[in-house]
């Protein structure tokens, strides 16, 4: 632990090192080393992966097939999500610079007493991070190579039937050596690529979401120094320092929620769709002679994609309900010592914090545990529909 807190002090920033790296390998890490090469070179290899995948979809439009039908569509909404989020993210790049330039300057200016908060959300923030991007890459290994295991065990070494884990439909034949096995790796580590990319642009919104609320408690322990006889401060530059932060924290929460607030609607209209479809794909294989198969490989995909969906709503519920603790936290300090004229400011500071920090879904709806809970529920119905269709 006291290692990992040395790191954090020598880097001064909340951002973890996998977030870094997957921000600069599409070209979105503020002054990066051929930026718009990164970018255009990903984002139209994720353009080409689409095109193969929905052409597999119209190609094999079959309700008689409605099994293998879906399993491809889950993906392959899989791998839409993970297109628009990165159009999005280009499109107000000069937002998320923005971000990073704020988070720096509150390191920057961070005094003795504030850096253990700092420290402590920055540790928080690695470990998050580290956990979302192991289980989205544990998912698509699973998926991929789990799958093409149990199946080839199924088979019984009948190559007979040779299929990719990632459907898509070539204009040339794939199932011959060896365009069948270096397709076969292009898409494990393309697939591994994405999963890796969009748990770095989730952990992103965890790690703004856990600055901003640091942040707040440095702004709370500020609410200590109010009328204290141990510093040399007086109380109206007390209250000045938290409206300052005040404001610097709204002005942040704003940026974020412009920044997320499109990319949290796609992700409850997709996700609400693809948990959909892998629900299904799990509950009609259960019992049949490939259940292990597909049960293998979709699972940790399915707990993947409701992860997803959870910490986005999360975030938003925690921003919320941290939020919230500022009035409180005004309320309680001790302002019956104050001047009027001091009162009076502290007053404006309360009342500018009863309007809670929040992110919304395209300025629709907050995410909150309740959005979540609307996703699960939206998606259990549409499994019980197509469970009827099969």
């Amino acid at each position: 632990m006291l290692e990992l807190r040395k790191d954090t002090i020598g880097r001064a920033s909340t951002i973890s090192e996998s977030v870094e790296v997957g921000l600069r390998f599409i070209g979105m890490w503020p002054h990066c080393v051929y930026a718009n090469i990164n970018w255009w070179t990903y984002i139209v290899s994720v353009a080409i992966m689409q095109y193969f995948q929905y052409a597999y979809i119209f190609a094999h439009f079959d309700l008689s097939h409605l099994s293998v039908f879906v399993d491809g569509l889950s993906i392959t909404f899989g791998y839409s999500l993970s297109f628009l989020k990165l159009i999005n993210l280009w499109f107000n790049r000069r937002k998320l610079f923005a971000i990073l330039d704020t988070m720096n300057k509150d390191w920057s200016d961070a005094i003795h007493s504030d850096m253990s908060t700092m420290i402590r959300y920055a540790n928080w923030s690695r470990q998050c991070s580290n956990v979302m991007i192991t289980t989205n890459a544990l998912a698509v290994f699973f998926y991929v190579i789990g799958g093409l295991i149990l199946r080839s065990m199924i088979q019984k070494n009948d190559d007979s039937i040779r299929e990719l884990p990632i459907k898509m439909e070539f204009p040339f034949k794939v199932d011959y050596f060896p365009i069948f096995e270096l397709i076969l790796i292009l898409q494990f580590f393309h697939d591994l690529s994405v999963a890796c990319i969009i748990a770095m642009l989730n952990a992103l919104l965890v790690t703004l979401v856990l600055h901003v609320s640091g942040q707040i408690d440095i702004m709370l322990q500020g609410f200590m120094e109010i009328s204290s006889k141990h510093t040399s401060r007086s109380s109206l530059d007390a209250i000045k320092d938290l409206v300052n932060r005040h404001q610097r924290i709204i002005d942040l929460s704003e940026d974020i929620e412009d920044l997320f607030s499109n990319i949290a609607l796609l992700q409850f209209i997709w996700n609400t769709l693809v948990i959909c479809c892998i629900g299904f794909v799990i509950v009609i294989s259960i019992g049949t002679e490939e259940g292990a198969t597909t049960i293998t490989k979709s699972l940790i995909f399915y707990v993947a994609i409701t992860l997803e969906a959870f910490v986005f709503c999360y975030a938003g519920e925690y921003l919320s309900a941290k939020s919230k603790s500022i009035s409180d936290a005004a309320y309680e300090c001790l302002w019956y010592d104050l001047t009027p004229s001091e009162c009076r400011i502290l007053m404006f500071l309360m009342l500018r914090s009863q309007k809670r920090l929040t992110i919304t879904a395209g300025k629709i709806t907050d995410l909150s545990l309740e959005g979540f809970t609307t996703i699960m529920k939206s998606s259990a119905s549409y499994i019980s529909v197509l469970s009827a269709l099969y």
